[in-house]
């Protein structure tokens, strides 16, 4: 086996050590590739590692030749162009956690700083001056705080701060009632948060309806002397407005930790005596950089020798408990991909995936993007695989229909799925007798067992004496060894469909030979 090759572009390694010394890994380290470099250093490499010192662009990820996964060693992702690299099937992996105290802690430091001045003080007592008086500060105690997301990070920070005597408010849409009453947090819609907090403390990712959210309008819906910490991204506050606002006053004080663009050593706020600012520090830490460098480790470890995938963000992601309960079942669901899209005729128009059972506990995703990823290889030449399947099937105007049913009288689960095409609609059902014992238990509707394994002969024929004797003296003649066959039909007379296991390829002039066979009307001869 070749080595997993992982191009690195920061220089701190510590926390790595299992990926370092693993007998199968490369880790090649180019610290912070400029874009030209960068487009060019990508080539040959399974796995690019980074933290926010790299912009992946486009055009870096359509470089790529070999690249499967992008790991960045932190919690942001905004410096990636995610919808690139999804395209393109690369995993996109962060590790959200690791971070969470330093980054609590960090906001909490920015929150006293700002609130006791304490850096301004700092500077002016080192520069020889001592003045005390130019520097009164306010107690938190009694002072409401509001947060805007109360994920990891936002929790930690409310647990926290309630220990001061304050009032924490939180605005956060995926978040209950429940939830925040069970950590001491009233939750309030946005404008309420605005309006009612002394400090605004923000806790989330910078997407497009989070871009600017912090901007003149929202900025006059707050109290007169408000303070505003960021610790989170930046760009969620418009910089330009925040510094109007601090200069006329109604903004009492900020404390910044993230910027727009970065690294950035200048800047109109760094001009105003009330900012406190530092150059994106949150998770500056020796614990947490070790924390995250191990996770990256395992992440890595897992997804390239064990084939688990973790954290991602543009694919749902399972731990190992479960994609061991799931193997199976991305078993099934990849032979019926390949049988299914080896026997449909015609232009695929949509697909309707029906998991009957107790499917709930397992990830949908990964089931339905296993079998669109094996349906179409049987037509596309795109190199495919569960992040790039279901985009695909979509450019190509396949329509996917997932839904889930509790109730199954026959098995213990099954997957129905109909296929419909500018031509037919067929359908199939699938099930696991045990771990390596998959059958395919219906066709179109008519009661099937089929092992979906090696070479497969299928036809079709009017329900009539001779042919599959004369199909199976065919197969003889030509040397193919017949292992299993299965003979069903709709009625007597009626539509018949056969399949036949063989331990060989047929030749083009034989599936031809059977074809011209009379009430024969149709031949697939499906590879497994």
């Amino acid at each position: 086996m070749n080595k997993i090759k992982i191009l690195m572009t920061y220089k701190n390694t510590e926390g790595l050590e299992k990926l370092l010394n693993h007998p199968q890994v490369q880790i090649d380290i180019k610290p912070k590739p400029d874009s030209e470099d960068f487009m060019n250093l990508i080539k040959g490499y399974d796995a690019l590692l980074i933290r926010s010192e790299v912009r992946v662009i486009e055009q870096v990820i359509n470089n790529a030749d070999k690249l499967k996964v992008i790991c960045r060693a932190g919690t942001g992702v905004d410096n990636v162009d995610i919808k690139s690299a999804t395209k393109k099937g690369i995993i996109v992996m962060n590790v959200p956690g690791g971070n969470t105290i330093s980054a609590c802690e960090h906001t909490i430091g920015l929150i006293l700083s700002m609130m006791r001045n304490i850096p301004q003080a700092h500077a002016l007592l080192k520069s020889g001056i001592w003045d005390r008086e130019k520097f009164i500060g306010s107690e938190l105690q009694g002072k409401i705080l509001g947060l805007l997301g109360l994920g990891r990070i936002g929790s930690e920070v409310a647990r926290r701060m309630l220990s001061f005597g304050m009032r924490i408010i939180a605005y956060d849409p995926y978040v209950s009632e429940e939830y925040g009453r069970q950590i001491g947090v009233e939750i309030k819609s946005l404008d309420e948060v605005l309006c009612e907090a002394d400090i605004l403390s923000l806790h989330l990712p910078k997407t497009e309806s989070t871009k600017n959210l912090l901007n003149k309008e929202t900025f006059s819906k707050m109290k007169y002397g408000v303070r505003i910490v960021n610790c989170a991204r930046g760009g969620i506050v418009n910089e330009q407005d925040l510094y109007e606002e601090l200069k006329s006053g109604k903004i009492a004080s900020a404390a910044l930790d993230v910027f727009d663009k970065e690294p950035t050593t200048s800047s109109q706020l760094f001009e105003l005596p009330n900012v406190v600012v530092t150059p994106h520090l949150g998770a500056a830490t020796e614990e947490a950089q070790t924390k995250i460098a191990n996770e990256v480790a395992d992440m890595l470890i897992d997804y390239f020798f064990s084939g688990i995938t973790r954290n991602a963000v543009n694919i749902p992601s399972c731990d190992l408990d479960t994609y061991k309960k799931m193997q199976p079942y991305v078993g099934l669901m990849e032979k019926l991909g390949s049988f299914q899209g080896q026997f449909v005729e015609g232009g695929v128009k949509e697909i309707d995936i029906e998991y009957i059972g107790d499917f709930h506990k397992l990830n949908s995703y990964i089931l339905t993007a296993s079998y669109i990823k094996k349906f179409l290889d049987c037509f596309v030449d795109i190199d495919l695989n569960l992040v790039n399947a279901p985009v695909i099937a979509k450019e190509r105007g396949i329509k996917v229909v997932e839904t889930k049913v509790s109730e199954n009288k026959e098995f213990k689960e099954t997957v129905s799925i109909k296929v419909i095409t500018d031509k037919e609609t067929t359908s199939i059902l699938g099930t696991i007798f045990s771990e390596k014992n998959l059958r395919i238990v219906e066709i179109d509707n008519i009661y099937s067992d089929i092992e979906p394994v090696g070479y497969i002969l299928s036809f079709s024929n009017t329900d009539k004496p001779g042919i599959v004797g004369k199909v199976g003296t065919l197969l003889g003649e030509n040397g193919i060894n017949i292992a299993k066959m299965f003979v069903a039909r709709d009625k007597k007379g009626g539509r018949a469909m056969t399949f036949i296991n063989v331990d060989s390829e047929i030749k083009k002039d034989v599936l031809d030979k059977i074809s011209n066979m009379d009430g024969v009307t149709r031949v697939k001869f499906i590879k497994l």
